[in-house]
C-alpha cells in the first residue's frame, strides 16, 4: 500500500506544475530537444531541463540521444497505465489505508447517549440519527416478529418517543410492518 501511495505521489507532484504539464503537452504532439521545449514555452534552457528530471524521475519521458543533443518523448504508454492503475476504483480506496470504520459511531453513540445507553438527544443531522437508529435496531432479533405493543416496549428503554423512533425504523427500511402496526420485524 505504501507502495501505492509514493507512486501516487510522485506521479501527481511530477506534473503538480504549470510549466511541468506544458512540456507533457508539448512532448505529446512529438519529440522534442531541449532547445526546442525552451523556445517553445519561453523557458531558460536550465529551467527546462529540470522540468524534464521531474518527468523523468517520475518515468513520464524519456530521453534519446541524438548527435549532441538528447531528445525527450512523452511515455504516453507509462502515462496512460499510471492513471489507469492508481486511479482505478479498486485502488482508489486502499489510499486510505486501514481505518476504523466504526470509530464514526462511536463518537456519535458516545455524543447522544448516556451510561446506560439511553438517547439524551435526538441529532438534527440525518448521519448522526441514522446511527441511533442502527444502534437501536440491535435490540431486535433478525427473523422475529413483533407487535406494536412490544416495539415500544423496546424503544421504551432508548427513549420516551417511540413513535419517532418506531416510524424512522420503518421509513429508513430497518424494519417493516404489516397493516397498520399489526406485525413489525428487523429487515437485515
Amino acid at each position: 500500500m505504501e507502495t501505492i501511495n509514493q507512486t501516487l505521489l510522485g506521479f501527481f507532484q511530477a506534473l503538480a506544475d504549470a510549466n511541468r504539464l506544458r512540456i507533457v503537452g508539448v512532448l505529446a504532439q512529438g519529440p522534442q530537444t531541449v532547445e526546442q521545449i525552451s523556445a517553445l514555452l519561453g523557458l531558460g534552457m536550465s529551467t527546462t531541463s529540470h522540468h524534464l528530471r521531474k518527468l523523468a524521475k517520475a518515468g513520464l519521458v524519456e530521453a534519446r540521444a541524438d548527435g549532441h543533443y538528447s531528445v525527450y518523448s512523452l511515455r504516453t504508454q507509462t502515462l496512460e497505465e499510471l492513471a489507469k492503475n492508481l486511479l482505478s476504483r479498486e485502488t482508489l480506496p486502499r489510499l486510505a489505508g486501514e481505518l476504523d470504520m466504526d470509530a464514526y459511531d462511536r463518537k456519535v453513540l458516545e455524543t447522544f447517549t448516556d451510561a446506560e445507553g439511553r438517547i439524551t438527544a435526538i441529532p438534527s443531522q440525518n448521519k448522526k440519527f441514522l446511527v441511533l437508529l442502527r444502534y437501536v435496531l440491535e435490540a431486535f432479533e433478525k427473523g422475529q416478529r413483533y407487535s406494536e405493543k412490544e416495539v415500544n416496549a423496546i424503544l421504551e428503554r432508548y427513549h420516551e418517543d417511540t413513535a419517532l423512533l418506531r416510524r424512522a425504523l420503518v421509513d429508513y427500511g430497518y424494519m417493516q410492518r404489516e397493516g397498520g402496526g399489526k406485525a413489525y420485524w428487523r429487515v437485515g
